[in-house]
């Protein structure tokens, strides 16, 4: 019997805002690097692995806000969740240190010009980000949406946690160009469209979440029905039937259903 790997820990955050024109909600995407070797060209949001730096900062409690009550393993998802998100979108989800207001479009996007590149190459932590410009991470912003597992068989897996957050204001963010080649605000209408023409690439977890998604009206509607909510764990199971595959996750995760027909697995 082949060895099961064991899940690295991970985070993904739902960037969201309201859109003026489609009056729709609209969630930030990326299209992934096709050279990537996990989910290479697919459409997915920020996020990425915990790793030993997230866990340094959790020793520095000035250095967030919202942690109160939370334990180790808590804590380093949600740091790492608005760590990725500024490696991968330039959106930083901090506020200046004795402020209760986001920082501001305009210094954001200072500290991304001057540190995302190095951060993205490790030439910097992202505790020295923080410490050198003032800020404190609003881990307070962060809503948890979802808790998913990569199968058992798969060689590379992830526990991955889902939070919603609303987008500071006037931050719009951009891909890095490497590790993702494009970006776009979407509405899960959209986004689903895309992926049933082959516009898009949507990963499993992808497509079910932007699916519970796009049945909020709005980005104070998803917070306000997620917040709160208790998080029901998924870790697919993947059968063959009559030929195809299906996924099979559980029916109280809220997903619309229990089963289903995939194509693939990524």
């Amino acid at each position: 019997m082949a060895e099961v790997v064991a899940p690295r820990p991970a985070s993904t955050i739902l960037l969201l805002r309201d859109s003026a024109d489609t009056k729709e909600i609209e969630v930030f995407m990326m299209v992934r690097h096709y050279e990537i070797d996990f989910n290479s060209g697919a459409l997915v949001f920020p996020g990425g692995s915990v790793d030993k730096g997230d866990k340094e900062i959790i020793a520095r409690p000035e250095l967030y806000s919202g942690g109160e009550g939370l334990d180790e393993a808590t804590l380093s998802f949600r740091i790492a969740a608005i760590r990725e998100t500024f490696e991968e979108s330039g959106i930083l989800l901090a506020r200046p240190k004795g402020s209760k207001r986001l920082v501001d479009a305009k210094r954001a996007s200072g500290i991304e010009a001057a540190h995302r590149a190095d951060l993205c190459d490790s030439k910097i932590s992202f505790l020295q980000v923080l410490t050198d410009n003032g800020m404190v991470l609003a881990l307070d912003e962060l809503v948890p949406y979802a808790h998913w597992i990569t199968p058992e068989g798969m060689p590379k897996r992830f526990d991955t946690w889902f939070f919603l957050a609303a987008a500071p204001p006037e931050q719009v963010g951009a891909h890095d160009g490497r590790e993702s080649t494009d970006s776009i605000w979407v509405s899960p209408r959209e986004a689903l469209e895309g992926g049933e023409t082959g516009r898009f690439k949507l990963p499993f977890p992808t497509t079910r979440n932007l699916i519970k998604l796009g049945k909020q009206a709005s980005v104070q509607a998803a917070l306000d029905d997620s917040r709160g909510k208790s998080i029901v764990t998924v870790t697919p199971v993947m059968t063959r039937n009559n030929g195809g595959r299906q996924l099979r996750i559980p029916l109280e995760a809220g997903y619309d259903g229990d089963v289903f027909e995939v194509g693939s697995v990524g």
